[in-house]
């Protein structure tokens, strides 16, 4: 078997009319398809599951407080309100990733989008504290499986547009956070409970694009052995894209064996994973903590006077610094462009080192300041950048995460590690919503973050490999591929003589 990649060698696999079995890996199949109207279906399908995520973990922040006002909540009852999702998260992606590799993507995924569109439309209807955190916790529970969106879409995408295209979806992200402060001002006014109907309809929508666009990954089906369904969604996959599926897809072609391991969770802390694993779980678990209390630090120092206004139990709905909280919402937009444009010359680990560690130097700038001057053009400048570099360390954690997994375990360890992720998550309403001093919480976000980056820096390199085929084992050969000047490349040039030579360096896992 020889892998062909440049569309000069797979047109002669296209053009051939001999009796002569091609046999083509996944990775080919999917590269000579090209980027095109498929996958920006199921770019939309999945890109709104973002949204959804981000808007019903943005509304608590607002949420929490209105309701803390209106209900008289206790201050442990509204951190409570806001890490039950994290905690239905938790639960959620452990029984994503293993329902995703197990029964496939398409379920996971549509189960998720039902379970969050149910879940988040009950909220409205919640008569008291107790239902809301059970509902509350269901919604949790759905969105713990967006993970199985993101690699569905990661697994629909060639080679050579991989690194961007996965950023592209953090778009989606971004507009859910930018939505959720606007509906929040629209109609906090009027009910909250017409809030967090809006805030649900990105899901539903998702739902439904994707029963009607988004089929079974080929990859995952040709890990299960079910290549002719894998080779019929490719054709289509080719069709959709303005190619001729009989040409490229004709009946001598077949598709190569996956290699197919068990997967199970245990799998992830086999000698294989293990060091990947945990440095995976360290960045997530750190990343998660960054994020989310860079969010809730932001509303803390801005919404005084809202936090003031629900802990004096007026029953009326807080003021919010609507202004300030867009603002510094906005920021991820200039994050995310800023990540797209150097991911792939910068390289996956340096990216997130350099975010993570600029982001914690930030908040515990702004956490000081905040604590000594009113000046609101400052604190907004900082909070700014602090969530610009917050967003670009996690949009690159999360495409690396899908990139060093293989086939059989990726889902299985990217909800792992978003299960980490949101582990850390639960906790950052207690430590920035509480009554500990902002200098405080500035001091361990910053030790959070300098953790953080440390695990991103041992993590493996994927700039430029093809998907899953990375992990620490290589370290000592790509080593001695830069020794040698040479990058570590996937990609086989063709010879003066037109053949195929495929480099000595090359491993496949």
């Amino acid at each position: 078997f020889v892998s062909l990649y440049t569309p000069m060698v797979y047109g002669a696999i296209m053009n051939n009319e001999s009796n002569e079995k091609t046999v083509v890996s996944i990775d080919d199949a999917i590269e000579a398809i090209g980027m095109g109207p498929f996958q920006r279906r199921v770019l939309w399908a999945a890109g709104l599951c973002f949204t959804a995520d981000a808007t019903e973990v943005m509304l608590l922040s607002f949420l929490s407080l209105t309701l803390q006002s209106e209900w008289g909540l206790t201050d442990m009852q509204t951190a409570t309100m806001t890490a039950c999702v994290f905690a239905g998260s938790i639960v959620g992606t452990l029984f994503f990733g293993f329902y995703g590799d197990h029964y496939g993507r398409r379920p996971a995924f549509l189960l998720a989008c039902a379970l969050i569109s149910l879940f988040g439309l009950a909220t409205a209807f919640a008569t008291g504290y107790p239902s809301l955190v059970g509902v509350r916790f269901m919604v949790g529970f759905g969105v713990g499986g967006l993970v199985v969106p993101f690699d569905v879409f990661a697994e629909f995408l060639p080679t050579s547009h991989r690194g961007v295209k996965l950023l592209a979806i953090e778009y989606f992200w971004t507009a859910g956070s930018l939505m959720t402060p606007l509906f929040a001002y629209l109609t906090l006014e009027t009910s909250w409970r017409i809030f967090v109907v809006l805030c649900a309809m990105p899901c539903l929508i998702s739902g439904i694009m994707g029963i009607c666009l988004v089929p079974e990954s080929p990859r995952w089906l040709l890990s299960m052995g079910r290549h002719e369904e894998a080779k019929e969604i490719l054709r289509s996959a080719a069709s959709a894209n303005g190619i001729d599926p009989d040409s490229l897809f004709h009946a001598n072609v077949t598709l190569k064996d996956e290699q197919v391991e068990s997967s199970n969770f245990l799998d992830l802390l086999s000698s294989k994973w293990k060091r990947s694993t945990l440095f995976l779980w360290g960045t997530w678990i750190g990343y998660a903590v960054g994020y989310y209390g860079t969010i809730l630090a932001v509303t803390r120092i801005f919404d005084e006077d809202a936090m003031n206004d629900a802990q004096n139990d007026n029953g009326g709905t807080p003021h919010f610094n609507y202004q300030a909280i867009f603002i510094s919402a906005s920021a991820e937009i200039l994050g995310l462009i800023v990540v797209i444009r150097t991911i792939d010359s910068l390289g996956r680990v340096p990216s997130q080192v350099m975010s993570y560690l600029f982001g914690g130097t930030l908040l515990f700038t702004l956490s000081i300041l905040s604590t000594v001057t009113s000046n609101s053009a400052i604190l907004t400048a900082l909070s700014f950048f602090a969530r610009a570099f917050e967003m670009m360390g996690s949009c690159v954690t999360w495409v690396s995460t899908a990139e060093i997994y293989t086939t059989e375990v990726r889902t299985t360890g990217h909800a792992s590690a978003n299960a980490m992720g949101r582990t850390g998550a639960f906790f950052s309403p207690y430590l920035v919503g509480g009554n500990m001093s902002m200098l405080a919480v500035g001091s361990i976000m910053l030790a959070i973050h300098l953790f953080t980056a440390f695990c991103a820096c041992h993590l493996p390199e994927t700039k430029g490999r093809e998907i899953g085929h990375t992990s620490l084992d290589d370290d000592d050969i790509i080593a001695d591929d830069d020794k040698d000047g040479n990058e570590m490349s996937f990609r086989y040039d063709d010879g003066i003589d037109g053949n195929v030579k495929p480099p000595s360096s090359r491993r496949i896992v």
